[in-house]
């Protein structure tokens, strides 16, 4: 599926895209989601697994550190980590040095660029931006492959209508209310390419999101959401370039304790946290 078939606004799974027609996840009723709420109390044995995961934890970190033969472990940092890293350990690759309409630019022509480059563009594809027409043909005038571009500026527009704007609960600038901050983030976890070879790739990105309206009045409260986008690149115009995405929920961890933050907190949070360029 192509992104202009599985292109526009966050979905009831909490990412971007759909398929043929957008769908947007809104709360069930109207009340104050901000409001002070806190989570329900847990049972005790929901406490006691706790307190057992917290000591594991810690028996498995006083293991890690006292491990070896009293050696330093430089050996294995100075190669950037790569020796017998995990999957999901950082590469130590240089990290791409250009942007292009706000997004970077010029990744490596390898499998860890392709990585690197879906992670940016799902970033990018999974943002406020997307929702200003401006700002949307410029993220795709940079990611797209040059023979997909029209398909995918035709397709985006036609979800991003008035329509849609209204029911978010945006201008139909794409802008937020007064008094209200509008939250719409991706949040790459880590990456993996399925296929490739030498000028394409596929690669799955799973995601974080975070998606909705700030605000005390707001009935579209700020959520989280999982999910994975699978990318597939071209190398043209030497870079990667998107030539289509789809999507599928999860994987999906288990909700935490944490306290609900209140509307100001995380409007403010956003606001004051910016986010990053990724590399594999």
């Amino acid at each position: 599926m192509s992104l202009g078939d599985e292109h526009g606004a966050r979905g009831e799974d909490g990412g971007y895209g759909g398929t043929g027609q957008t769908r947007t996840r809104l709360p069930d009723g109207a009340g104050d989601a901000y409001g002070g709420a806190r989570r329900g109390g847990r049972s005790s044995s929901r406490s006691l697994v706790t307190v057992v995961g917290v000591v594991v934890l810690l028996i498995a970190a006083i293991a890690f550190a006292n491990r070896g033969d009293g050696g330093s472990g430089s050996d294995d940092a100075g190669d950037g980590g790569k020796a017998g890293s995990a999957p999901t350990t950082a590469s130590g690759e240089q990290p791409v040095k250009t942007k292009a309409g706000g997004v970077p630019t010029g990744y490596a022509h390898n499998d860890q660029g392709a990585q690197s480059a879906a992670a940016n563009y799902a970033t990018a594809l999974g943002s406020d931006s997307m929702f200003i027409t401006a700002q949307r043909h410029e993220i795709l005038q940079t990611i797209a492959d040059p023979g997909a571009l029209d398909r995918l500026r035709s397709g985006f527009d036609a979800d991003y209508s008035a329509a849609l704007l209204a029911k978010i609960g945006l201008t139909k600038d794409g802008d937020a209310p007064s008094g209200s901050t509008f939250v719409n983030r991706t949040l790459p976890v880590g990456t993996k390419v399925t296929s490739s070879s030498t000028d394409t790739a596929t690669v799955e990105v799973w995601c974080n999101s975070l998606f909705g309206l700030t605000g005390e009045s707001s009935t579209k409260p700020v959520t989280s959401g999982w999910f994975t986008v699978t990318v597939k690149l071209n190398w043209a115009e030497d870079d990667w370039k998107v030539l289509e995405t789809s999507q599928k929920t999860g994987p999906t961890p288990v909700n935490g304790d944490d306290p609900v933050s209140g509307s100001d907190e995380i409007g403010k949070a956003v606001e004051e946290f910016g986010g990053f360029t990724y590399a594999r």
